[in-house]
């Protein structure tokens, strides 16, 4: 390891201290510390707040920090991030022309697009920064009012994708290029290319640069026409089960406690836990089914699985949800395709437990 590696790492150990104590102060201290001994504003954001807001994420889903915990570290993170906006030597003149910058409908992860947003004001540009779950229509007002060279639209939740795909639509067809990014489309972009994005970053470099070079009014798939973007959707099977996901949400839990006799002994509490388990479910097939991709139902059903697993509740307790699920959509062939792969993908992720009756909790 480089001199340089170990002083990043140390910086990062000091700062994941001072967020999981709750220590605000400390935590800005910390950071302009780094830029006073040479670091750029950017490295900070992206190499020093970054990873460590992405480990609270996966210290939470490891059942190592609560909820509440989760969110004290996430809101010290975002007063770092003001803290480090409002420093004299961040600010840069903008020059360069004028972003819109987003997060689509219902997305509430805004740390992505605010580094996003931050990243482009010290490269240069002017940044309407409008933060968590803008509905596409004021998105749209926004543009009409403001003439913005580009929209970067951010999304972290794949059941969000629907919305995206209506933002993308509508941005480009008052002729404002998108581009788009965050975990939602996928890890190489793929559901961006399926929803017709112009272009698409993986991190908030690449958003930068992609920028930089100009973004082009013709989508990832040049020559498709929107209503060419997702042809499985006119089976309807992506309508139906988006329009009934409260009812398939009553009749698994009904079928669990049919085939679970322990959740007759449950609190309730871990109903209201069982039945938001079996909603987000019923949400990422829905989504699923919109972009017709088994990836994205079984990579949220074997997380589901590793985060049941680390709250003590065996992964093989989505097996009945499933069961009940295919039984409710026994005649819809593409739901029936994504709940068998994501059974499948369950049985090889638990290979050391055998089956157990439990039902989510």
């Amino acid at each position: 390891m480089t001199e340089q590696s170990r002083e990043l790492r140390t910086i990062r150990d000091e700062l994941w201290a001072a967020v999981t104590r709750r220590d605000e102060h400390r935590a800005v201290e910390i950071v302009f510390a780094a830029l006073d001994n040479g670091w750029e504003t950017e490295k900070a954001l992206l190499d020093l707040i970054a990873p460590v807001q992405a480990k609270v994420g996966s210290e939470w889903a490891a059942n190592r920090l609560t909820v509440a915990q989760e969110h004290a570290a996430s809101a010290i993170t975002e007063r770092v991030i003001a803290a480090l906006a409002h420093r004299p030597a961040a600010r840069t003149s903008p020059g360069l022309g004028r972003v819109t910058v987003a997060c689509v409908d219902q997305e509430w992860h805004v740390l992505p697009a605010r580094l996003l947003a931050e990243v482009l004001t010290l490269r240069g540009w002017q940044v309407d920064f409008l933060g968590a779950q803008v509905p596409t229509p004021h998105l749209i007002a926004h543009l009409h009012s403001s003439g913005a060279d580009a929209v970067a639209l951010s999304s972290t939740l794949p059941t969000r994708l629907p919305a995206a795909h209506a933002a993308i639509s509508a941005c480009k067809a008052v002729g404002v290029p998108v581009l788009a990014g965050g975990a939602a489309f996928g890890p190489d972009g793929r559901y961006a290319r399926r929803l017709g994005a112009n272009a698409w970053a993986a991190d908030a470099r690449g958003g930068a640069q992609q920028l930089a070079d100009g973004i082009p009014m013709h989508s990832l798939t040049e020559g498709r026409q929107q209503f060419d973007d997702l042809p499985h959707l006119a089976d309807q099977e992506y309508t139906m089960v988006a329009r009934a996901q409260g009812r398939l949400v009553k009749q698994v839990l009904a079928h669990l406690e049919e085939r679970v006799p322990a959740m007759v002994t449950y609190t309730d509490q871990q109903r209201e836990r069982t039945a938001e388990d079996v909603a987000h479910i019923v949400e990422f097939l829905a989504g699923s089914l919109y972009v017709d991709d088994d990836d994205l139902f079984t990579t949220f059903m074997t997380w589901t699985a590793g985060i049941l697993s680390a709250r003590k509740v065996p992964a093989r307790s989505l097996g009945p949800a499933l069961d009940a699920l295919a039984a409710e959509l026994k005649d819809f062939p593409r739901a029936t395709r994504l709940l068998n792969q994501a059974q499948l993908a369950l049985d090889g992720a638990v290979t050391t437990t055998g089956r157990h009756s439990g039902a989510l909790a």
